[in-house]
């Protein structure tokens, strides 16, 4: 067990609490094909997760399209997240016992606020968290620290008070330049190898195994 006294639990969304990437690579395909670009593999998709959904698109379109392209993703995905989105099992076990235990939590994604927001209202997220901050809100995306650094400010917290738990190694940086304690589950779209490069914290198989540290 850990003994910190941290008062603030900061979590990523997609790959961390909820598996949101059938409900991404439908809209992806979706949306290549209604613009005559090839589909591309459930790997390939995943692995560009994690960026927001303007960098998810941007590699495999040509410059000039990628706002139409953004339009037609968005408006399918709104949907999609509805229908094939589910929580990771475990992932309400964790947050009612954190909030039993006193703990402020707060979500910290690069996805926009519209689809993160449709997220944890459809997923029945919303009681337990306090706050919610995602990339579009600010000047930088993680792996840049701001959006901890925000959430932290927003609830007067110390880095020495807060714990991030995210899936990617840019969640790991992001959590390193933050100076926080940073938990990385490997059931994201990063690789193990790419994680453990970062050295964050602690590594864990899955968002259920926070019950063991927290």
């Amino acid at each position: 067990m850990m003994t910190q006294k941290l008062s603030l639990a900061v979590f990523d969304l997609d790959g961390t609490l909820v598996d949101a990437y059938p409900a991404i690579i439908r809209s992806f395909n979706f949306t290549m094909e209604k613009f005559n670009y090839p589909p591309k593999s459930k790997a390939a998709i995943r692995r560009a997760v994690g960026w927001g959904d303007e960098n998810l698109l941007k590699p495999f379109v040509a410059p000039g399209d990628i706002s139409q392209v953004l339009r037609v993703y968005r408006r399918h995905h709104k949907e999609s997240l509805i229908k094939y989105s589910r929580l990771f099992s475990g992932a309400k076990e964790v947050l009612r016992h954190l909030k039993k235990k006193g703990y402020k939590l707060a979500v910290a994604s690069n996805r926009p606020t519209r689809f993160s927001r449709i997220l944890v209202r459809h997923l029945g997220l919303e009681k337990f968290f306090d706050y919610v901050l995602c990339a579009d809100k600010l000047e930088f995306g993680k792996p840049h620290p701001e959006i901890l650094h925000k959430i932290m400010q927003r609830f007067s917290c110390s880095p020495k008070e807060t714990v991030y738990i995210g899936d990617m190694a840019i969640d790991a940086q992001a959590g390193k330049r933050a100076r926080v304690m940073t938990i990385i589950t490997s059931t994201g779209s990063s690789r193990l190898s790419e994680i453990r490069r970062e050295k964050p914290c602690r590594i864990i198989g899955n968002i259920k195994d926070l019950l063991k540290i927290l």
